[in-house]
């Protein structure tokens, strides 16, 4: 029993973790929250042109 709770912590745990990065990321944008922002070429132009 010590177990399957033990699991299902860990399940949800990750999930709102997962959650709460994602919903982080989203505020910031498209291109601010892109891995690529520095490098990206293709939809980050007139972003970085903002705020430039």
């Amino acid at each position: 029993m010590l177990f399957n709770i033990t699991i299902g912590a860990l399940i949800f745990g990750y999930a709102a973790w997962t959650l709460i990065k994602f919903v982080k990321r989203s505020r910031k944008g498209k291109c601010a929250a892109c891995e690529l922002n520095r490098t990206c070429q293709s939809g980050c132009d007139d972003v970085k042109m903002k705020n430039s």
